[in-house]
């Protein structure tokens, strides 16, 4: 059956998925010598050029989802092993973007990471943690049509991504939730038995 979190996902997430497998991988992208584009580089009147502002922003906003990874684990040490090579792949889209990753599970994650990740219970976890991966990926599809040739083959491929994160975490949230139904069902049905017996 289709996870009602894959079932979700917007036509443009699917548009990036489909660009990304005629463009180019995170891991290929060639490093960006052009003038201004390095950390700090201005164009005429003191803006980013195009795509140095691109990557800037895609550079905080993974910054900002790696944070809440780390949020999660930190709350909830059961989805640890879960969420590793989920953000194991946030942490290489960093370094695609020119960023470099944080350490694992830091002590003190941000506060605006730790106040949605990390907050309720390890379903509303991973809850949060797969909408804040849907909406991420929505907004790279969307801004990989005006983007720099190459920097929209990057986003389209790192969004492509985020959609499949937001896929699985869907998938385990909905899991854990209709494991604890079927379980109070169980035991109401039970219940039910007893009270019918006496």
């Amino acid at each position: 059956m289709i996870p009602e979190a894959a079932a979700r996902l917007s036509r443009r997430s699917v548009m990036a998925a489909a660009v990304a497998a005629v463009g180019t991988g995170c891991s290929t992208r060639p490093a960006d010598t052009s003038p201004g584009a390095t950390a700090g580089g201005t164009g005429k009147g003191g803006a980013l050029p195009p795509e140095a502002a691109v990557r800037a922003r895609a550079l905080a906003d993974s910054r900002e989802l790696i944070g809440r990874y780390d949020a999660a684990s930190a709350a909830h040490p059961s989805l640890a092993a879960r969420l590793r090579p989920l953000r194991a792949e946030v942490a290489r889209h960093i370094e695609a973007f020119g960023g470099t990753a944080p350490a694992a599970s830091p002590a003190a994650p941000s506060p605006a990471a730790s106040s949605g990740a990390s907050s309720g219970t390890a379903a509303q976890a991973l809850s949060a943690l797969a909408s804040a991966e849907r909406a991420l990926a929505d907004r790279r599809a969307a801004a990989l049509l005006t983007a720099p040739a190459e920097q929209a083959r990057l986003l389209a491929s790192v969004a492509a991504a985020g959609a499949g994160h937001a896929a699985l975490l869907g998938a385990k949230a909905s899991g854990k939730s209709t494991a604890a139904q079927d379980g109070n069902h169980s035991s109401g049905q039970d219940e039910d038995r007893g009270g019918s017996g006496s």
